[in-house]
């Protein structure tokens, strides 16, 4: 039985390259009449509309959206859904916020019915912003996994998710220890890895939360299970990074923790990397590491700015993270506004379509994924999203007066936000749909 084609009209771009190594006439694909063509769940063709739409079967479904851009689902490489709860909380900087927010949130995902709820508010809400892959953390809660991947897994989303390790440093009721983290962790790997478009990542939440027992526990779980990936934070603020290297005083820095205990990979995805040395850049390019940008969390928190012409320099592999709830916005193209102004304060300039790269293609490179997800590359997966050229009334009159693509792109990473997605398609199917 042959599969449905089914068809796409309307002005199309995605990223082919980073601009920091190709330049930016070289980093993308733009059409501005174009047709996507997807059979199944795969991408099979991107060209023209003029060119393509003879070469389409008799009973092709073609559907055409107006006054619209069609980019690849937003990828977002550093989010936790059990802090849906407590986003938007007052006051305080990474370690008093952990404590006096987040461990408490976190204390009620022991109930199944309360993380079931919550993973489908979560994931509603990351549909409604376009995002159709992310790297999520759970809780320590074997639960919160469970309910976090029965969720996407109803959806056919492509997502990665881990139980958090987390055996000192923390109240009672969240820690678990080496052993039953480690026991935990397989049982969720054997469920849930490899399922359907479902990935596990080891999660240490991070350095002062472990003993070197469990941060072995991990590396010995990615050595018995190829293709996971390890998922923790990194040199987020100053005093936690003061903090790393009073625990672990044999550490040449806070890499270096990471490092001895064999946690560096190309799976690997650490999140914010603001305070870095040379040497753990350097370090981070031969693993072939990635950092999980996250600019509105790092805002919010106070934490600092992340370098990104330095990463390019030493050319490590960066996503973009909306790091909800220290971040504000499930949105992307939100996030991509805070970007912006972090490289601004730094005398740096965020260029649109290097935005458009860290949001798709650039995080499905940090993941490993660019194979499946983040172009309109053939035999890709069909994860895209329709942005309303007239979502809002300030919008559509701004956009009336830009003159290039570029221009238009900025104007949408700018003044975009949850409004601007009208739809989000996941495998060829439609996931959303705004009212």
């Amino acid at each position: 039985m042959s599969k449905t084609i089914k068809a796409w009209r309307s002005a199309i771009l995605h990223s082919v390259a980073d601009p920091a190594e190709v330049g930016i006439e070289s980093s993308y694909e733009y059409f501005e009449d174009g047709l996507l063509v997807v059979e199944g769940d795969r991408v099979v063709a991107l060209g023209k509309a003029e060119d393509l739409l003879p070469t389409l079967p008799a009973d092709a479904e073609l559907t055409v959206y107006q006054d619209s851009l069609i980019t690849p689902g937003f990828i977002d490489t550093h989010i936790h859904f059990p802090q849906t709860d407590m986003i938007a909380s007052y006051g305080e900087q990474l370690l008093d916020w952990l404590n006096n927010y987040t461990f408490p949130a976190e204390k009620r995902f022991a109930d199944r019915a309360h993380a079931d709820k919550v993973a489908d508010i979560f994931i509603r809400e990351l549909l409604r912003n376009g995002t159709t892959t992310a790297l999520v953390f759970g809780t320590v809660h074997k639960e919160s996994v469970d309910a976090f991947f029965s969720a996407a897994e109803q959806r056919n989303l492509r997502m990665i998710c881990g139980k958090v390790l987390m055996d000192r440093n923390a109240p009672d009721f969240l820690t678990d220890t080496a052993e039953s983290a480690y026991t935990d962790s397989k049982e969720l790997i054997e469920r849930w890895h490899g399922k359907g478009r479902l990935d596990y990542a080891v999660t240490p939440r991070f350095a002062p939360t472990s003993t070197s027992e469990q941060l072995h526990a991990a590396a010995r779980l990615l050595k018995e299970y190829p293709g996971l990936y390890m998922h923790t934070h990194l040199s987020e603020n100053k005093k936690e990074c003061e903090w790393v290297l009073e625990l672990f005083p044999e550490c040449k820095n806070y890499l270096d923790v990471y490092d001895q205990h064999q946690l560096l990979s190309e799976r690997s995805v650490f999140a914010h990397g603001i305070h870095l040395c040379d040497q753990e850049y350097e370090r981070l390019a031969e693993t072939g590491s990635a950092i999980a940008f996250c600019p509105t969390s790092n805002l919010f928190l106070g934490s600092g700015f992340f370098n990104l012409p330095k990463a390019e320099q030493h050319k490590v592999n960066v996503g973009l993270g909306t790091d909800v709830g220290a971040g504000t916005s499930f949105s992307i193209l939100q996030t991509l506004n805070e970007a912006y102004k972090v490289m601004q304060m730094q005398g740096a300039k965020l260029h649109p379509f290097k935005s458009l790269y860290l949001a798709t293609l650039g995080g499905a490179r940090a993941l490993r994924l660019e194979d499946r997800v983040g172009s309109f590359a053939e035999g890709n997966e069909a994860d895209f999203v329709v942005l309303d050229y007239h979502a809002t009334p300030l919008l559509s009159w701004r956009l009336q007066q830009s003159r290039t693509l570029e221009e238009t792109l900025f104007v949408l990473m700018t003044l975009g936000d949850d409004r601007t997605i009208s739809e989000t398609w996941a495998a060829g199917q439609s996931v959303h749909r705004r009212d």
